[in-house]
């Protein structure tokens, strides 16, 4: 049985990247391909009571160490119970963030460095990575508006961060992009739903292309 592809959606708040997620999901399925939908963090019952812990977290919170321990500890549960267990039966995963958000977040806002984020995960998931990553980019102003009419003002733990916080993950994506030029797919967010989910498409067409 041929191993199954591993997409991975990453982008900043309000990048519509959730949206994508789903909406590429349900174009494999109308193509005839099985396909998981997932999110990080979360994605199995262990890593999704983790993700509680990080969004909504108690007391003073997390330190951007403890922070970055919790992630790779979901990502392992997840990666260890869902992921590669689909991957070997030959379905495609499409997630909601991955290594590269943490990264981004925690590696680059966060300041602990690429260095330590990826080696949690060579340790957690055994340095599993995407087929193909795709960064979903949109214009500041933009994603504030979509996370007003999202949110309504309300914000979690992460999402609720100052504007400098976010602007050092958007350059953190953005060099990770740089860096990897052939496993991450750069997409323009701008337009409806519809339109960008046409450049998703169009920047899969070597995979779609060689399924099987």
């Amino acid at each position: 049985m041929a191993r199954g592809r591993f997409i991975a959606f990453e982008g900043g708040e309000g990048s519509g990247k959730s949206t994508q997620a789903r909406l590429l999901s349900d174009a494999l399925a109308a193509r005839g391909i099985a396909a998981e939908l997932t999110r990080e963090p979360g994605g199995t019952p262990g890593a999704e009571a983790i993700r509680a812990l990080l969004l909504d977290p108690p007391g003073e919170g997390w330190g951007a160490p403890a922070e970055a321990l919790l992630f790779a500890a979901a990502r392992a549960d997840h990666v260890a119970r869902r992921i590669r267990p689909a991957l070997e039966q030959g379905r495609w995963v499409v997630c909601d963030r991955f290594l590269d958000s943490s990264r981004a977040y925690q590696g680059g806002a966060g300041g602990l460095g690429d260095a330590a984020v990826c080696a949690l995960h060579e340790f957690g998931s055994a340095g599993l990575r995407p087929d193909l990553t795709l960064l979903i980019e949109v214009d500041p102003a933009l994603a504030a508006r979509r996370l007003k009419a999202r949110d309504g003002g309300a914000a979690d733990a992460i999402g609720g961060r100052d504007a400098r916080y976010h602007h050092a993950v958007a350059e953190a994506f953005e060099a990770i992009a740089a860096a990897d030029p052939g496993g991450v797919a750069t997409v323009d967010g701008s337009g409806s739903p519809e339109q960008v989910h046409g450049r998703v498409i169009e920047a899969l067409t070597a995979l779609l292309a060689g399924r099987g």
